[in-house]
């Protein structure tokens, strides 16, 4: 007997909802659940619905695809759909995620699906790191999403003024505003532009634009001064790195 399925599309098109809609009708035991034309009613659908597999667009507004699994957890099992270029069909196929990309015909998407039923279960690679490997080389992301409750922050790295580790976690520092985020430092610090933000300390990343300037603190340490009056702890090794961009 084949295993039920139950699916959620996801995409801004309606006439990209519509192909996968007539496409799952031709699978047994896929069971399309609901539809969402945007990231933030994916995120809502996800967490109430709890689907199988999510047929999930990577280019949308608002949210994309991978902003969209990093405000779900647990993340469900994913087939991306996407008309993205061949770094992403790199990083889909290194990370070992199913993919559809468009256009696509029926046999494409009957397999992509029995390959989705076979791995049920599995652990998808971080959304963040899967998103930076399936950007172009140099590209970084503008924006940080958070979730906190059942609100989504859209953080401009532009306005990002510092990082801080907590544990598991991080918190991002914007406009004297502070945001949890279940990330690693060294995950986030991978996101960021080298060039403009700088890892001073082993549990701080830093805005240069936002730094006024470094003073000693001890014989061995020093202190960043931020725009804002805060003070933030450079390390040996840190400040080796902000000397030689600043």
């Amino acid at each position: 007997m084949t295993m039920k399925l139950r699916a959620l599309i996801v995409d801004d098109e309606h006439l990209a909802r519509q192909i996968l809609r007539e496409y799952a009708h031709e699978v047994d035991g896929l069971e399309i659940i609901a539809e969402c034309s945007n990231g933030f009613e994916a995120v809502k659908a996800i967490g109430e619905m709890k689907p199988d597999l999510v047929l999930l667009d990577v280019q949308m507004p608002k949210l994309n695809g991978f902003e969209v699994l990093e405000l779900v957890d647990p993340p469900p099992a994913v087939i991306f759909v996407t008309a993205y270029d061949q770094y992403a069909m790199k990083a889909f196929e290194e990370h070992a995620v199913d993919y559809l990309l468009k256009p696509f015909h029926l046999d494409r998407f009957k397999k992509a699906i029995e390959h989705a039923r076979a791995r049920l279960g599995e652990r998808l690679p971080e959304p963040a790191q899967l998103n930076t490997a399936a950007s172009l080389p140099g590209e970084r992301p503008d924006r940080i999403v958070v979730k906190d409750g059942s609100k989504v922050h859209i953080i401009a790295v532009d306005k990002l003024d510092y990082v801080e580790a907590q544990d598991d976690y991080v918190a991002l520092h914007s406009e004297n505003k502070k945001y949890l985020k279940q990330q690693t430092i060294s995950n986030i610090e991978a996101q960021l532009d080298g060039a403009r933000f700088i890892r001073i300390h082993r549990s701080y990343i830093v805005n240069l634009d936002r730094i006024v300037r470094i003073e000693p603190y001890s014989k061995d340490s020093r202190i960043a001064i931020l725009k804002d009056g805060t003070q933030l702890p450079v390390s040996r090794s840190g400040f080796s790195r902000l000397k030689s961009i600043m």
